[in-house]
């Protein structure tokens, strides 16, 4: 994969799939995103377009209803879908980052068998409920409990900011919880919460600034009772599993701001070619021109920082530096790049039914979630022995 880094020629297989995703994000994704982000309704349709593309088991083995590709497949169409409509983008990678990997990586042959056909065909969705009111960036200050009770856990406590948490088709939640102490240390775990389970309830939506359309409530969790083989993974091992996948999940989310930094600039050089002032184009002024040039370099460059994360990691080399890079840089680039691109729109970039307007508003998520950057610099430079 490696080979391609320096030339920007994807294979025929990935460059196929880019452009497949593309026609759908263009001709399905489109035309209802700014339905979707004014109402606040999550896109059931077009998931379901995306599921019948085969896009929730894209990086899955066939023998789990997967299509036998790998991460990189799946972050190629998160940038074609990140270009057209954020939220669309968000729902399948945590759809499948957050929900179905944890699984996949950390779960038994049991647990893999009756989740993973369901998670992969799109038919259900599954959250990752790790932040709670009181630990976000530090996730080690995690209060939910789970406590061993008669073969079963009993679970208490809340999570907030959870996405994909609570649709109509949101099957499973895996939930982080202190389950001991060790060393005088909290022991966590992740435990596997069906959300038809008694005791569980995903409290009504955010009224949130971007990603409208894509679904995120508060959890909370009273006296809830699951068998104690619903662990996933270890005991005690939750917090050091989940820090892979979120290694893993920072290469999903840059190649998602990557998308929204490029559709920024795809947005601003047709504009600057149609509107007119002055007698002419305005991307024949050099300050509209250089803005467009400039922004086009950071998606450029943040592409490449993700392409470059994601080689490692398929080649199984260290890759925690390079995930942290690549998030970094695509968030940055995507919030500037819709910042730049609203002031190019002028007073149409403030209004609504223009879609670098939906970016501005997206974007800024893209540096708080899944690590902020702040969360990125701090890794980097822990990485640097420092």
């Amino acid at each position: 994969m490696t080979d391609f880094l320096s030339t920007g020629a994807l294979p025929d297989d990935y460059r196929d799939l880019a452009l497949t995703v593309r026609d759908f994000a263009q001709s399905v994704v489109a035309p209802v995103a700014a339905e979707h982000d004014a109402d606040h309704t999550f896109p059931y349709k077009v998931v379901e377009g995306m599921a019948e593309m085969g896009l929730f088991g894209l990086p899955f083995p066939e023998e789990y209803g997967g299509m036998g590709g790998d991460y990189f497949a799946l972050c190629l169409a998160l940038e074609e879908l990140g270009k057209i409509d954020q939220s669309v983008a968000i729902t399948l990678e945590a759809g499948v980052s957050l929900g179905a990997m944890p699984i996949y990586r950390f779960g038994d042959d049991k647990q893999k068998q009756e989740w993973l056909p369901q998670l992969t065909s799109g038919r259900a969705l599954a959250a990752f409920g790790l932040t709670e009111p009181g630990a976000g960036s530090d996730a080690g200050g995690t209060r939910t409990t789970a406590t061993a009770d008669g073969g079963e856990w009993i679970i208490n406590g809340s999570k907030q900011f959870i996405t994909n948490s609570g649709t109509d088709i949101t099957r499973l939640v895996t939930v982080t919880a202190v389950t001991g102490q060790t060393g005088g240390k909290k022991e966590i775990s992740t435990i596997l919460v069906p959300t038809d389970t008694p005791g569980f309830v995903a409290e009504p939506a955010y009224n949130k600034v971007g990603w409208n359309a894509s679904d995120t409530h508060p959890l909370s969790f009273t006296d809830v009772r699951v068998p104690q083989e619903n662990l996933l993974g270890e005991r005690g091992r939750g917090y050091a599993n989940f820090l892979r996948i979120l290694d893993e999940g920072r290469i999903a989310i840059a190649a998602l701001a990557v998308g929204a930094a490029q559709g920024c600039v795809d947005e601003s050089v047709r504009y600057a070619k149609e509107r007119e002032a002055f007698g002419q184009a305005i991307g024949r002024n050099q300050a509209i021109a250089f803005k467009i040039g400039r922004m086009e370099a950071r998606a450029h460059t943040a592409r490449t920082a993700y392409y470059d994360a994601a080689a490692l990691m398929l080649a199984g080399k260290p890759f925690k530096k390079a995930a942290s890079i690549a998030k970094l840089v695509a968030s940055e680039a995507a919030m500037d790049n819709s910042r730049d691109a609203t002031q190019i729109f002028g007073g149409y970039g403030f209004m609504n039914d223009y879609p670098v307007a939906r970016h501005y508003r997206d974007s800024k998520i893209l540096e708080i979630g899944e690590g902020t950057t702040e969360v990125q610099l701090m890794l980097i430079g822990r990485e640097l022995g420092l």
